[in-house]
């Protein structure tokens, strides 16, 4: 693999992350998320967290909109890994930038 395919590679998974979490559920919590980043380093635990909302979110939703039998995500499953690997770095990218809007802002409010 030469250096142009990784670096593909990379900006597919990114645009994967991206895509997952440009849904209208992925940004109210990235945007819910935002409020509870203290500072630079933290962006990636509150990203974490907003990948385990929605992983808890996809779950209970069926239960409690259509009464759907509670079922566990597929935990053993590679694909369901891939799935969370990919929608954590776009909670991170997503995240980061709403961070940034947000301190550009409050910086210039005081």
């Amino acid at each position: 693999m030469d250096f142009q395919q990784m670096v593909n590679a990379a900006w597919d998974f990114f645009r994967e992350g991206f895509n997952q979490v440009n849904a209208i559920e992925g940004l109210v919590i990235a945007l819910v998320a935002v409020l509870f980043v203290p500072a630079w380093h933290r962006v990636w635990a509150v990203a974490l967290g907003a990948t385990l909302a929605t992983i808890v979110l996809n779950v209970l939703l069926p239960v409690l909109a259509d009464h759907a039998a509670f079922r566990l995500p597929p935990l053993m499953e590679p694909n369901f890994w891939h799935f969370v690997a990919v929608l954590f770095v776009g909670y991170l990218i997503v995240i980061g930038v709403f961070f940034f809007l947000k301190r550009l802002f409050l910086r210039e409010a005081h």
